[in-house]
C-alpha cells in the first residue's frame, strides 16, 4: 500500500489550488499567495505519521499535516489567552437558538478545494454540504472512526440513520437527518439532541474538517479512508510523502491569504506583534518534515542548524534548559524558546477486558491499585522527564475549564502498602521470587511500548523496576507507533502508557477518555463503569462552573476506586526556534503554527 501511495502522488503531480482561511480580526486579499518558496521551514516528528484522512487518524503528528491541508469551521486566535475561538471558513461565530439546541453557521463564499483530476478541470467550491457529508463520515459505523466521539449521540435524527446502517451494513449518506440541514449552499444548520456548551469547540477540532465527497468516493481504500491523497481547502498541499520518513508541504499558489493582525496578550507577545503585524500570510513557502525517533538525532540536527523548530522532550530538556530556562550558550547563539504547560495528561492504563488485569472483582482492583501505589510520578518526572513535567492529581490538567488546583488523589505512593495489599488478596510470592495469581497460576504483566526509541525502552525499564519492588514479573512488547494505536483501539493491549493533549480547552475533552461508550475510540483502557458513565452523561447537560466541577471530582474518585487508569503528569511544552524564525509562539490548542510565522532566509 505504501508503494501505491507514492506512485499516486507522482502520477498526479504536485499542482493544487486551495482556498483560504478566515480569522477574527484579520483582513483578506484575493491576491496571489504571498508565500516565498525560498522560505523553507524544517521540522522534525519524533514518531511516524499514520495518514492524512482527518476522519481516520487521531495521532498528533498526522494532525500537524491535516490542519495544514484541511479546514474546520472555527479555529483559535493565535495570541489570545485564554484560548479564544474564532471563525475559520465560517463568516462569524454560530447563531445559537434560545434553547441552546440549534446552531446556524454561514460559510464564506469563494473558498475552493485544491485542484484534482476528480474535479475534471473545474474549480470546486467549498459548501455547507461538504461539512454535512464530513460529519456523517465521522459517524459512519463502517469506518469506525477514532474521532466519532466528537458527534456521537449529539445530532438530532442521526440515530435512525445509524440504526438503519447497522441493519443493512451500509451507511446512507443521502438519508435526510433532521439535525443536519443545508438550506442553501452556504448555510449549515445543526440541531442537537441536548444543549452542549462545548459544541463550537468540537467543530474547531481537525477531524471536523471539510472533505469533498468526490475525492473520498474516487480514492478511498478498502477501509474507506483516503490516507495518502489529501485534498482540502487549507493553506498547504502535500507534494511528497515517504511514509515514516519524509513529508513535504508547499503553499498553494492561489490561496487568498490573510493579513497578520493579532493582538498581544502579554509583554512577550508584543515583540511578536511588532515583528509580524501587517504581513501578508502565509509567508513560509515550504514545510519540510523528517521523522526521527531518536531524541539525540533530533538534537544534533537542530544543533547543526538543519532544523528550524525543535520540540524538547525527555532527555532533550537537559541539553537545552537549566531550571526551566534556556542555557546561556544557546541564548548567545540567538536560539529562541517558547514554553507552556501543556493542557495534556500522560497516563498508564490497564485493559479492563484483559483476563489478568481487568475486571471489577476485589482481587483485580487490588492488583491494579497495588501497581499504582508502587509507581511514583515524581520519580518518573525526575528520571525520565528530567523535571520537564508537573505531577497531576486528576485527569483534568491546568489550563482547561474544570481544573481543580485543590484536588488531591487518594492513591498514595507506598511500595510497602502495595505489597501488603497484594498479600491480603493472595497474590503470593512463589519459590522463584515472583508473585502468582490468587489461583496459583503465573502472574506476568505485559507492557506494550510504542516504537523502539531509547526513551520507549527507558520507560519499560522504569516500570520493570517499579514492579520488581512488589515482586510482579513484567515483560515488554515493542510495536511500531501506528500498530500500537491500532492494538489499543481493539482492546488488545494489557498495560500501556498513553497521552492526550487538549482538542479543546475543557475538562470534557479529558473525562471522555474513560467513558464506556468511547471504547474502541478514545477509551484505550476499555473501561465501562456504570456510575462513571451516568455522571459523565449528566455533565453533558451542565454549563462549566462549580456544579459541574463537583461532578468531575466525583468522577475522579470513581476512577481511583476502580483503578482502570493511573494519572501521571502534564508535560511542559518547550519549543526551540532558530534565530531566523520570526513570530513563533506555542499555542495551547492549535496543533501547528506554520501559517502564522515567518522566516528570515538571510539568517
Amino acid at each position: 500500500m505504501k508503494q501505491n501511495l507514492k506512485l499516486n502522488l507522482k502520477a498526479f503531480g504536485t499542482t493544487f489550488l486551495v482556498g483560504g482561511m478566515l480569522l477574527a480580526a484579520t483582513s483578506f486579499t484575493q491576491a496571489k499567495n504571498p508565500a516565498d518558496p525560498n522560505k523553507v521551514l524544517r521540522y522534525i516528528f519524533p514518531v511516524a505519521e499514520t495518514g492524512f484522512d482527518p476522519v481516520g487518524v487521531h495521532d498528533l503528528y498526522s494532525a500537524h499535516v491535516n490542519t495544514s491541508i484541511f479546514e474546520t469551521l472555527f479555529t483559535y486566535d493565535y495570541l489570545a489567552s485564554p484560548a479564544k475561538l474564532v471563525p475559520k471558513t465560517a463568516t462569524a461565530m454560530p447563531q445559537v437558538s434560545a434553547d441552546g439546541l440549534t446552531y446556524t453557521i454561514r460559510l464564506q463564499k469563494g473558498i475552493y478545494f485544491a485542484d484534482d483530476p476528480v474535479f475534471k478541470g473545474k474549480k470546486r467550491e467549498l459548501t455547507a454540504a461538504d461539512y454535512a457529508y464530513s460529519f456523517k463520515r465521522l459517524l459512519d459505523p463502517n469506518l469506525r472512526s477514532p474521532n466519532s466521539w466528537l458527534l456521537d449521540g449529539r445530532i438530532e435524527g442521526m440515530d435512525a440513520v445509524l440504526e438503519q446502517a447497522k441493519k443493512t451494513g451500509k451507511f446512507n449518506y443521502d438519508a435526510p437527518v433532521s439535525g443536519l440541514q443545508t438550506p442553501d449552499r452556504y448555510t449549515l444548520v445543526i440541531r442537537l439532541k441536548a444543549p452542549d456548551q462545548n459544541f463550537p469547540m468540537l467543530l474547531a477540532h481537525q477531524p471536523a474538517s471539510a472533505m469533498a465527497r468526490e475525492v473520498i468516493e474516487k480514492y478511498r481504500d478498502k477501509a474507506g479512508f483516503v490516507m495518502g491523497r489529501p485534498v482540502g481547502t487549507g493553506p498547504y498541499i502535500l507534494t511528497r510523502w515517504t511514509p515514516g520518513s519524509r513529508i513535504i508541504l508547499k503553499a498553494n499558489p492561489n490561496y487568498r491569504g490573510f493579513v497578520w493582525n493579532f493582538k498581544a496578550s502579554t509583554a512577550q507577545d508584543q515583540k511578536i506583534v511588532d515583528a509580524m503585524k501587517g504581513k501578508q500570510m502565509p509567508q513560509i513557502g515550504v514545510v519540510d518534515i523528517q521523522v526521527m525517533e531518536e531524541s539525540q538525532s533530533r538534537w544534533l540536527t537542530f544543533a547543526k542548524n538543519e532544523a528550524d523548530l525543535l520540540v524538547l522532550d525527555g532527555d532533550l530538556s537537559v541539553q537545552a534548559l537549566k531550571d526551566g530556562q534556556l542555557k546561556p550558550e544557546l541564548e548567545k547563539k540567538g536560539i529562541q524558546m517558547s514554553r507552556i504547560s501543556d493542557p495534556s495528561i500522560d497516563y498508564h492504563y490497564w485493559n479492563m477486558q484483559n483476563p489478568i488485569v481487568g475486571g471489577f472483582s476485589k482481587e483485580k482492583i487490588a492488583l491494579r491499585r497495588a501497581m499504582a501505589m508502587a509507581y511514583s510520578a515524581d520519580n518518573q518526572i525526575k528520571v525520565l522527564m528530567n523535571g520537564d513535567a508537573q505531577k497531576l492529581q486528576a485527569p483534568i490538567p491546568l489550563g482547561v475549564a474544570g481544573f481543580d488546583p485543590h484536588y488531591k488523589s487518594s492513591i498514595p505512593y507506598s511500595v510497602k502498602a502495595a505489597n501488603l495489599l497484594l498479600d491480603r488478596y493472595n497474590y503470593k510470592v512463589g519459590a522463584d521470587g515472583w508473585r502468582t495469581l490468587p489461583n496459583g497460576k503465573p502472574l506476568i504483566i505485559e507492557m506494550t511500548l510504542s516504537g523502539n526509541s531509547s526513551r520507549s525502552q527507558q520507560l519499560g525499564e522504569f516500570w520493570k523496576k517499579t514492579l520488581d519492588g512488589i515482586n510482579i514479573k513484567m515483560t515488554t512488547k515493542s510495536m511500531p507507533f501506528a500498530e500500537a494505536l491500532k492494538a489499543e483501539k481493539q482492546c488488545k493491549t494489557m498495560f500501556k502508557a498513553s497521552a492526550w493533549i487538549a482538542d479543546y480547552p475543557d475538562a470534557d475533552n479529558f473525562m471522555q477518555l474513560f467513558y464506556g461508550k468511547n471504547i474502541n475510540v478514545t477509551n484505550n483502557g476499555c473501561s465501562k463503569i456504570p456510575e462513571y458513565d451516568r455522571l459523565y452523561e449528566q455533565t453533558q447537560r451542565m454549563k462549566p462552573g462549580p456544579e459541574r466541577d463537583a461532578v468531575y471530582r466525583r468522577m475522579s474518585r470513581i476512577l481511583e476506586v476502580y483503578m482502570p487508569v493511573q494519572i501521571n503528569y502534564a508535560r511542559y511544552r518547550t519549543v526551540l526556534s532558530q534565530p531566523r524564525v520570526i513570530g513563533y509562539k506555542k499555542h495551547p490548542v492549535l496543533v501547528t503554527e506554520w501559517m502564522y510565522i515567518d522566516i528570515d532566509p538571510k539568517k
